[in-house]
C-alpha cells in the first residue's frame, strides 16, 4: 500500500510532478466523469460538438468571405482556410471556458480530501480533445469535398498541436486560480472567448490585421498567444508562409504564462481549501 507523506520542510514552490503521476487514476476518473456529464441527458449528444464549429464556420464564411471578401493569400477554399485556424481555437476556447469554473465546481472535493489540485484543470484539457478531434474531422471532410491536399509541412503539425495544448493549459491554469480569488472572472471568461474569436486571425490572415499597423502595435497584436499558434497550423496544413518573427513573440508568451501559471497555482494550492 502506498503512503502519502506531507512534508512541511519541502520546497514550497516545487511542482512535484511525481505526485501528479501517483494520482493518475483520479485524473482519469475526473476526465471520464466530465465527458459523461457533458453529454448526459442531451437529445443530440455528440452532435452538439459538431454543430459548434460548423456554425462558427458558416458565420465566418458569410462575414469574411462573402461580405468582406478577405484575401486569404492561399489557393485553398475559404472554408478550409477558416477551419485550419478554428481547429486550434475550438480546443483553446473549450479549455479556457471549462477551467474558469473548474476549481469552484470541485470545491466539495477540495475541502474534504487531499490531492494535487492541478489535476482538475488538467482533466479539462483531456476532455477538450473531443472537440479538437471533431473539428479535425470536419477539416478532413472539407479537404475531401474540395479535393484539396494538405501541405508537406503537415509532418510538423504534432508540434503545433502540443503548443496548442500548452497554450490552453497556460491560460486555463491562470484563469482557474484567479477565478477562486476574484469570482468575476467566471463572467469575464465567456466574453474574452467571444472577443478572442474575432481578435485572433481565424477568419482572416494575421498579415491582413497588422499590415497597416506601426511596429509596436504589431508586437501588441502577437501578445495574443494563439496568434502564433494559428499561423503555425496554417503553415502546416495549407503551406502558407512560415510563422514570422512576430509569431515567436506569441511562442515566448506561451512559455512565460505556462511556467508562471504553474508556480502561482502551486503557491495558492496550500490555501485553496480556505478560499474556494
Amino acid at each position: 500500500m502506498s503512503k502519502i507523506v506531507i512534508d512541511s520542510d519541502k520546497k514550497k514552490l516545487g511542482l512535484n510532478l511525481k505526485e501528479l503521476f501517483q494520482y493518475k487514476d483520479l485524473f482519469i476518473t475526473l476526465a471520464i466523469r466530465d465527458l459523461k456529464v457533458r453529454y448526459a441527458q442531451t437529445i443530440l449528444g455528440f452532435v452538439w460538438a459538431f454543430l459548434q464549429p460548423l456554425s462558427s464556420l458558416i458565420i465566418f464564411t458569410f462575414v469574411f468571405n462573402r461580405v468582406a471578401n478577405v484575401n486569404t493569400g492561399t489557393e485553398a477554399p475559404y472554408s478550409i482556410f477558416a477551419m485550419s485556424g478554428m481547429i486550434a481555437w475550438t480546443y483553446f476556447a473549450f479549455v479556457l471556458n471549462q477551467s474558469g469554473s473548474s476549481i469552484i465546481g470541485a470545491q466539495g472535493m477540495i475541502k474534504k480530501i487531499y490531492f494535487p489540485r492541478l489535476i482538475i484543470p488538467l482533466s479539462k484539457a483531456v476532455v477538450g480533445f473531443v472537440d479538437f478531434g471533431i473539428a479535425f474531422l470536419l477539416m478532413m471532410g472539407l479537404m475531401l469535398y474540395f479535393q484539396y491536399s494538405p501541405s508537406s509541412n503537415i509532418i510538423y503539425l504534432p508540434l503545433f498541436i502540443l503548443l496548442t495544448v500548452i497554450t490552453s493549459l497556460a491560460v486555463g491554469i491562470w484563469v482557474s486560480v484567479l477565478s477562486i480569488r476574484y469570482r468575476d472572472f467566471q463572467h469575464i471568461v465567456p466574453f474574452i472567448t467571444q472577443f478572442g474569436l474575432y481578435a485572433t486571425p481565424i477568419g482572416y490572415t494575421a498579415n491582413t490585421a497588422i499590415q497597416n499597423l506601426p511596429e509596436w502595435l504589431r508586437i501588441v497584436y502577437y501578445l495574443n498567444p494563439m496568434a502564433g499558434v494559428i499561423d503555425g497550423f496554417r503553415w502546416c496544413i495549407l503551406g502558407t508562409n512560415p510563422p514570422t518573427q512576430y509569431a515567436y513573440i506569441s511562442f515566448a508568451i506561451v512559455i512565460l504564462i505556462f511556467i508562471s501559471g504553474l508556480f502561482y497555482f502551486k503557491k495558492v494550492e496550500k490555501i485553496m481549501a480556505d478560499i474556494v
